[in-house]
């Protein structure tokens, strides 16, 4: 259901597009704002990723720099039947995730380091299991291209307040323009937010199932949501048309499931995550929203038993 409802959002955004480009230039404005959207996606979906991860300072890592996190995004690479995709750190106190790539060939995974230093070991998992899902489903790909139409519809509306022409012209006038520049570029941010809410849902859901027991990225949502919240992103904060790409949004942390959302509300993606664990047979409460113990102690240390109970179903 959220795939057809993804294909339905963005349908109607690229409907959107083709309707501004006709208010304002009839049949040729309608092939000259396809045309623009097109270019504009090209150059997007080829460098969407390196300008992620320049934005955002992420580092490459390797097996002799990070093995254990390399280790283990191969693992669960391995288990969504995607090639390994390249592995990033980002020195940034905030508890986050994202993933970038055009496609699986090209992904990439980028782990804050606050991330790892709050949550366990199968936490991490989860997280990152959760970014592989995205890659799988191409999502990194839908959404650039949602937020790249999403952008053009609004550069276009600006652009024909001030060369709309008047009403004798053939356009629609001061004011027919002035609503355009203001109502379009709103109703395609409203589109872009849903279909990112609607790709975080299934991210979770197959991620869920890669790392093989959906509670434990219910957990490390829960500590990511209460980290984001107090601890500012700064990268994060400079380009916010980035925030729909990581995990939990990286400008507020939480919010609700509204149409200003880029996420869906955690205790929402929290309780889907129960009631997928529940099918699977896996249910298990979820621990408080606390800071956890350092992903890299051994299950032996982890107090809360989240790494005993987690080891199994992944590693």
């Amino acid at each position: 259901m959220n795939m057809v409802r993804t294909g339905l959002l963005l349908a109607a955004l690229t409907a959107l597009f083709v309707v501004v480009g006709y208010a304002l230039g009839g049949q040729g404005g309608a092939m000259l704002a396809l045309v623009f959207a097109a270019g504009t996606n090209l150059f997007a979906w080829w460098n969407s990723d390196k300008m992620a991860l320049a934005a955002n300072g992420a580092q490459e890592v390797d097996e002799r720099s990070a093995p254990e996190l390399v280790g283990m995004v191969r693992e669960l690479a391995q288990r969504a039947g995607i090639p390994a995709p390249r592995v990033y750190i980002v020195e940034s106190d905030q508890p986050n995730a994202f993933a970038t790539g055009r496609n699986p060939e090209n992904g990439a995974v980028a782990v804050n380091t606050g991330l790892m230093r709050m949550l366990t070991r199968g936490e991490l998992a989860g997280v990152v299991a959760h970014e592989i899902a995205h890659i799988k489903n191409r999502d990194t790909l839908i959404m650039t291209v949602a937020a790249t139409v999403a952008g053009a519809v609004s550069s276009i509306a600006q652009f024909g307040m001030f060369f709309g022409g008047s009403r004798r012209e053939g356009g629609l006038g001061p004011i027919g323009s002035i609503a355009l520049a203001i109502l379009a570029p709103l109703a395609a941010m409203i589109i872009q937010m849903a279909v990112s809410r609607a790709r975080e849902y299934v991210a979770d859901n197959e991620g869920g199932r890669i790392v093989g027991d959906p509670m434990l990225l219910a957990s490390a949502l829960a500590k990511i949501a209460h980290g984001a919240a107090a601890i500012p992103n700064e990268a994060a904060e400079r380009n916010p048309a980035m925030a729909h790409m990581f995990i939990v949004n990286p400008l507020t942390g939480g919010g609700i499931d509204n149409l200003f959302s880029t996420h869906p509300d955690v205790n929402n993606r929290i309780a889907a995550l129960q009631q997928l664990a529940q099918e699977l047979g896996v249910a298990r409460a979820a621990p408080a929203a606390q800071p956890g113990a350092a992903w890299r102690r051994t299950p032996e240390r982890d107090s809360a038993g989240g790494d005993r109970a987690a080891a199994r179903p992944w590693g």
